[in-house]
């Protein structure tokens, strides 16, 4: 398959034209308008240098937020409610931590300046969230991601405490679940996401389901954990006040979660 080099112009190449490794499309820009089109489309941005390389690999790696599966010892964590979790509470925080984590076989990050500073846009527009795990006022883990309509793409996660990128999955999936979202996003394989409950899907289910869910309109704006949460009732309490960048863990497209 060729691989196709984006001008200007907003526009990509049908995902199925992706090489095998999943790379479809070089160049472009990081725009929110380019990025958003490219999430409804199950495109997404990874690259360590320019130019940027947009991939639509297949199979994909999904979960159906619903069909979560939780560890029997992370559950007993969480029942104990040693970490408080919060949503969109330090959306720059968490993605510095993801880009400052470090990875297994890897000797630097994906996440960079303009990496950041495309998401926090999208952030700001309020298309892309986080999920934060906290001991006190420390931040000690987090995900983000996008979403679109009744889907949410999980980018990356990080930890400097044990279980808390875990705590903060888990939370943020549920809470997916209590909103009717149909695509919780992993975009590929590990053996972590797994054991969440996560499967590989063919192109074909990933562009229906992912279709489907975009039928929804679009839960934009800041996002708060809504009250009575069965596993957050441990935690009690509002949300925590805003603190300093944790750990590092990997992405449900990277290390401890995808890529």
């Amino acid at each position: 398959m060729p691989v196709y080099r984006l001008a200007d112009e907003l526009a990509f190449p049908p995902p199925a034209e992706a090489e095998d490794g999943g790379l479809l499309a070089v160049g472009g820009d990081l725009r929110p308008e380019r990025l958003l089109l490219a999430y409804s489309l199950g495109i997404f941005p990874w690259y360590d240098t320019p130019p940027i390389l947009w991939f639509a690999p297949s199979p994909r790696m999904a979960l159906r937020p619903a069909e979560l599966h939780v560890p029997r010892r992370l559950a007993r964590t969480l029942h104990q409610g040693r970490f408080r979790l919060s949503l969109d509470r330090a959306f720059e925080a968490v993605i510095r931590g993801c880009a400052e984590a470090p990875r297994r076989d890897q000797d630097g990050t994906w996440i960079h300046a303009d990496m950041i500073e495309a998401y926090v846009a999208l952030h700001e527009l309020g298309f892309a969230h986080s999920c934060e795990a906290w001991l006190g006022d420390e931040l000690v883990g987090g995900i983000y991601g996008v979403s679109l309509g009744h889907a949410f793409f999980g980018e990356s996660m990080f930890h400097r405490e044990t279980d808390a990128s875990k705590a903060a999955l888990v939370t943020l999936v549920r809470q997916l679940a209590r909103w009717e979202f149909t695509l919780f996003d992993c975009q590929m394989h590990t053996d972590h996401l797994a054991r969440f409950g996560a499967r590989e899907w063919s192109r074909e289910r990933f562009e229906g389901e992912l279709s489907r869910a975009l039928e929804a309109p679009t839960r934009r704006g800041m996002w708060t954990l809504e009250a009575g949460a069965p596993w957050l009732r441990p935690a009690g309490g509002a949300d925590p006040p805003l603190g300093p960048a944790g750990g590092a863990d990997p992405p449900p497209g990277g290390s401890d979660a995808g890529r």
